[in-house]
């Protein structure tokens, strides 16, 4: 072949548009054979019964089906032709596409053979490894292509049905036929297909020799050369690391395997005549048991080149290499690559720590980056390989410190991506250009349009603007009948590698960066990636670097090719689906971490409650006694102080709380690594994971320190709580800066899903637990008599029966624990339990409201005649249920009570956090008046309500009475029903006397039947009802006043002195609904109710509670 002809056949850009379509199609073939593998994704019709004869029949048949004459056998097929031919057109095309590239593939490869183009690694680089590439990758997509099990059905079923759809066979099935039934058994095939281009493939892998053999080099050696080194030598430091084969330090070692074992199992001639071959072969089948085809398909080295080489006659010696190799490989490889993957872990760490403190090195440096890179990622894919493969296999081994560095130092890389190219372009200028020069002007032959080219290239280089595909175009120098041969002019060779490697640094780094790091690898390996991130997440130590397993699949982009988009969207899932669920268990672990040291800080705060102090000031008081009487029993333990726990005389003693802060630091190094990254176009930011999962964990933890019992009914105090919120809420604040999640949102989104029934994950809060339970356990003991309200002691108080409650009333009503309430719910939460407060009182109206209707004539003749003694007491007998009206009015005051406290409790707590509003709403509802319209009226006091300050008109009693679905009774019935209800209360209050507990105590400030909350009753209940008829509350509550005063004053005249027992406590009632009402005076009483009545009656309950207290002591 002429020179010039040579020239025309741009043999350099043919390997690389081969080389990029022989991946695409290699890619094709294993989508096919996963698809096909997968009873869920496989083509429907392959799996259905009524096709299963057909389909047997044309993998018996094929290639030479008849399909005219075989309407019997291919009957289903007709029936389904459209469905097939739409179904398997892909598969079909993707077999051409191998056929077509097989073509391709021998036609480049004759066409250098006979260029007798020489290749050498050392020399034209990019050259030979395009040629090796080629081969390999063409050796893969056969072997690829004999493992589809089905690619005889799915070619056959296809040409099937365009045969009965068209009329005639697709062109190209007779050749594809053929090409499938040849690949049948793919090795032997082969090995006589490259049986002529021996002589080329054996000098390009020979070439490869001394490479291999120092890349193959143990821990120890490394370790005695310092590889990766640069403080080995500090004056040296800044000088440019240089090669003679620059691209060839950071070539993989696992490519190598792969060019050597493919290449001489296809060209196996040499392996008898060549020693340097044998040799080569020998040591290469020394490092691995698996070499990868594609993904997570292998070649069994071993097994594969036994099996062949023993069907042929003259390799008894070289399968007699083959089980020794396997021998050796199964004995040391294992320890050989532990060993340097241990000398790499300090060589990596220390050449990271280098560079991130001067980032100016990796001008000079880069070559070592890249080298670090390489030999990391080798190892790795090492590892993943044979511990996918091999069977018998000890635990995986934790590399995640590793993994983490490699992924530091490529950040490092693209974060000071400027410093590269800055150096370099310097470089390429100013030397670079400068040693091309002269090396051009010193060649002994150069002819005039390489002359051009040359002079070209320097000119380029001193204007800065090189690129590396000028390089393509000296391709032509390795060919035999050039007049310039690289071989004979190593130098020029050698400069030339050097500056591709350099104009690489300029605008291929991100591309060097994927060849030399990419772990997408991961992405077929998923059991293994799995089983290291869970060994991680095992030991503590390993924790700070679990980080890089979520960083990893982020890699997995770089597994596409555009020839096979369909698969895009599958590895896109695998990618984010393991990235999420190695960073939901890192968030996870997190926030378990943060709760429990929480937990532990919430128990040492717990130790400075009140309740725990008694202990010390009783032992303090009777401490002299003590010395006075005897010592302290040895046995006796003595219990230790707050703060105690932070007393140590050992430091090498570990706590529980050093173990958490321990494992904290570590998972919190993890998930600050980065701010954020990109799983294909997804951004991803840790932060987010650990904030939703310490959110919903705090929301857990909150509820979890409440210990509601809903069995024994049990609760903790809500200022107990609040204690152990502070110190979960203190100890998630000072991780702000630690941790990178936003805490101060957490903890905010967290404390107001507790202000709501229920939380973002539909459990239920404190709101719902406090509420519930101050209505089920303290209310409801309340109305039953056994608590009582002492406004005294401004609080709740539990009344001494055996039996009937299993708390202390005034540990939960006080007003330290309504504050604590209050701080706990917040105003949403107050609302909540503000609105479920009002349902129980208006389903007592309803009740009262029956009541009344069932006496309402008897209720109307009383209104109009109560002045009348005699016709009065023939009336009230005729009342049925006024005991009933007595006992709902004082259940719905005890609530409303209740709920005042509480509301109280907000004022306060809403006062010291927002003084600033609580002023101007004091002072707008002040400027409330009788005469302001009862809308802008109700919209105030709800916003004063809201902020817990007391109404004379309570906004959601009013509302909660209006929401009542009304029966079919007119407006004036319902007014008429409410006047009667204050009627009916009034004229019912004599009744009381007769009760033995309706005695005033003076110490509780009240009855111990809760009828002191009637007053709060009546007077709410009649405003909220008059305000919503749109009635004077004033009149009608001077009605109830007189009519009271009226049944009290008859009591005087009762002769039966069980009626009259407590006639005294029960006037008091009176001043109490004065007190009570801001619409009412004492001088309305006076003019209904002599004042001395009740100044008489103050002396006598006084004096009978004095004398009960002398009596009780004396007893």
């Amino acid at each position: 072949m002429s020179l010039t002809s040579a020239y025309q056949h741009k043999l350099a850009e043919k390997l690389t548009i081969l080389n990029d379509r022989g991946q695409g199609v290699l890619i094709r073939m294993y989508n096919i054979k996963k698809t096909c593998s997968d009873p869920k994704s496989k083509p429907p019709f392959l799996l259905e019964k009524s096709m299963e004869s057909s389909l047997k029949y044309i993998n018996k048949k094929f290639p030479t089906i008849d399909v005219r004459n075989s309407t019997q056998h291919l009957g289903p097929v007709h029936r389904e032709k459209a469905e097939i031919i739409r179904f398997l057109t892909n598969y079909y095309q993707s077999f051409v596409d191998v056929m077509e590239f097989r073509d391709h593939v021998y036609e480049l490869l004759n066409t250098i053979d006979a260029c007798q183009c020489h290749f050498d690694i050392n020399l034209n680089f990019d050259f030979t490894r395009s040629y090796l590439d080629l081969i390999v990758t063409y050796t893969s997509v056969i072997l690829l292509l004999s493992r589809i099990e089905d690619r005889r059905v799915l070619i056959g079923t296809y040409n099937c049905a365009h045969e009965m759809l068209h009329g005639h066979s697709d062109p190209s099935f007779a050749r594809l036929g053929q090409m499938v039934l040849e690949y049948d058994h793919p090795l032997k095939k082969l090995t006589e297909e490259f049986g002529p281009h021996t002589k080329a493939v054996s000098e390009a892998l020979l070439s490869l020799h001394f490479l291999f053999v120092r890349r193959n080099q143990g821990a120890e050696q490394w370790r005695s050369a310092q590889l990766l080194s640069l403080i080995s030598t500090p004056p040296a430091m800044i000088n440019p690391a240089n090669s003679d084969t620059m691209a060839c330090e950071y070539l993989s070692v696992e490519v190598m395997e792969r060019w050597i074992i493919i290449g001489f199992l296809l060209c196996n001639g040499c392996l008898n005549s060549n020693n340097q071959c044998q040799k080569l072969w020998k040591l290469c089948l020394q490092g691995s048991l698996y070499i990868t085809l594609i993904r997570e398909d292998v070649l069994q080295v071993h097994k594969v080149t036994e099996d062949l080489f023993s069907s042929w006659k003259g390799y008894g010696k070289r399968v007699a290499d083959i089980k020794e190799s396997k021998e050796h490989v199964i004995a040391n490889s294992g320890q050989f690559h532990c060993q340097r993957r241990q000398f790499l872990r300090m060589a990596v760490k220390e050449l990271e720590t280098v560079l991130t403190d001067e980032p100016g090195l990796l001008g000079p440096k880069a070559l070592y980056v890249f080298m670090a890179l390489s030999f990391i990622r080798d190892e790795v894919t090492w590892l993943v390989r044979h511990t996918e493969n091999v069977t018998k296999t000890k635990t995986p081994e934790d590399y995640a410190d590793s993994l983490l560095i490699f992924l530091e130092i490529r950040a490092l890389v693209r974060r000071h991506i400027t410093v590269i190219q800055q150096y370099h372009l310097q470089y390429l200028a100013r030397f670079d250009a400068l040693v091309l020069s002269d090396i051009i002007q010193n060649l002994s032959v150069c002819p005039e349009e390489e002359s051009i080219i040359m002079s070209s290239f320097v000119s380029t280089l001193s204007s800065l603007n090189l690129k590396q595909g000028n390089w393509r175009h000296l391709a032509y120098t390795s060919v035999a009948k050039a007049p310039l041969h690289l071989h004979e002019n190593p130098d020029l060779a050698k400069v030339m590698n050097l500056i591709v490697f350099h104009s690489r640094m300029l605008d291929s780094v991100e591309n060097i960066l994927v060849e030399t790091s990419d772990l997408s690898t991961f992405c077929f390996h998923l059991r293994t990636f799995e089983k290291m991130f869970a060994m991680t997440l095992e030991e503590p130590t390993m924790l700070r670097y679990a980080i890089a397993f979520p960083l990893i699949c982020a890699h997995f982009v770089h597994c596409t090719h555009e020839m096979c988009p369909e698969e895009y969207p599958h590895l896109r899932n695998h990618g984010l689906h393991h990235c999420n669920s190695f960073l939901e268990e890192l968030a996870k672990q997190t926030s378990n971490c943060v709760l429990e040291i929480c937990a532990e800080q919430r128990n040492l705060s717990e130790q400075l409650l009140p309740k725990h102090c008694a202990t010390t000031i009783s032992k303090a008081k009777n401490k002299k006694a003590m010395k006075q009487k005897q010592t302290p029993r040895k046995g006796e333990p003595e219990r230790d102080k707050p703060g105690a726990e932070s007393h140590r005389k050992n430091r090498s003693i570990v706590t529980n709380m050093d173990k958490l802060h321990l494992n904290l630091t570590e998972l919190a190094l993890t998930m600050n690594h980065v701010h954020s990254f990109s799983v294909f176009e997804h951004t991803i930011f840790p932060s987010e994971y650990l904030s939703s999962h310490l959110e919903a964990r705090l929301n857990r933890a909150i509820v979890w320190l409440a210990g509601y019992n809903a069995t024994t009914q049990e609760i903790a105090r809500p200022s107990e709580l609040l204690a152990g919120v502070k110190a979960y809420v203190s100890f998630i604040q000072s991780l702000a800066q630690f941790v990178g999640a936003d805490v101060s949102r957490v903890i905010r989104n967290a404390l107001l899903q507790q202000t709501q029934p229920l939380d973002s994950c539909g459990e239920q809060t404190i709101t719902t637990l406090y509420t519930n339970w101050y209505l089920e356990s303290l209310l409801r003991q309340a109305s039953s008599g056994t608590i009582i309200l002492s406004p005294a002691m401004q609080a709740f108080i539990s009344l001494p029966r055996e039996g009937e409650q299993n708390f202390s009333a005034e540990e939960f009503s006080d007003i330290s624990e309504m504050r604590a309430l209050a701080e706990l719910l917040g105003p949403y939460g107050m609302k909540f339990l503000s609105e479920n407060l009002m349902w129980h009182v208006t389903s007592q109206i309803v009740e009262l409201k029956k009541l009344v209707v069932e006496n309402m004539d008897v209720l109307v003749q009383i209104r109009s005649n109560f002045s009348k003694a005699d016709l009065m007491a023939s009336l009230l007998p005729q009342l049925t249920g006024a005991d009933n009206v007595l006992k709902r009015m004082t259940i719905i005051g005890v609530i409303l009570t209740f709920r005042a406290m509480a509301q109280e409790g907000l004022r306060e707590v809403f006062s010291s956090h927002c003084p600033f509003l609580m002023g101007p709403i004091e002072c707008l509802k002040e400027f409330v008046t009788p005469d302001t319209d009862i809308k802008v009226t109700l919209s105030i006091f709800e916003l004063a309500s809201a902020a817990g300050v007391g109404c004379d008109i309570d906004p959601a009693l009013v509302a909660a009475i209006a929401n009542l679905k009304a029966d079919a009774s007119s407006p004036e019935e319902e007014y008429k029903v409410a006047c009667l209800l204050l009627i009916f209360l009034a004229v019912s209050l004599p009744l009381l006397a007769t009760d033995p507990s309706s005695f005033y105590s003076i110490e509780k400030d009240g009855y111990n039947n809760n009828i002191h909350c009637l007053t709060k009753a009546i007077i709410q209940v009649s405003a909220a009802l008059f305000t919503l008829y749109n009635k004077n509350i004033e009149t009608h509550l001077k009605e109830f006043l007189v009519v009271a005063s009226v049944s009290l004053l008859q009591l005087g005249q009762e002769t039966d002195k069980l009626k009259t027992r407590n006639r005294e406590s029960i006037s008091l009632l009176m001043r109490l609904v004065v007190e009570e009402s801001s619409f009412l005076t004492l001088d309305m009483l006076e003019s209904c109710f002599p004042y001395v009545l009740l100044r008489n009656a103050y002396r006598d309950v006084s004096r009978a509670f004095h004398l009960n207290r002398v009596a009780a002591s004396t007893h």
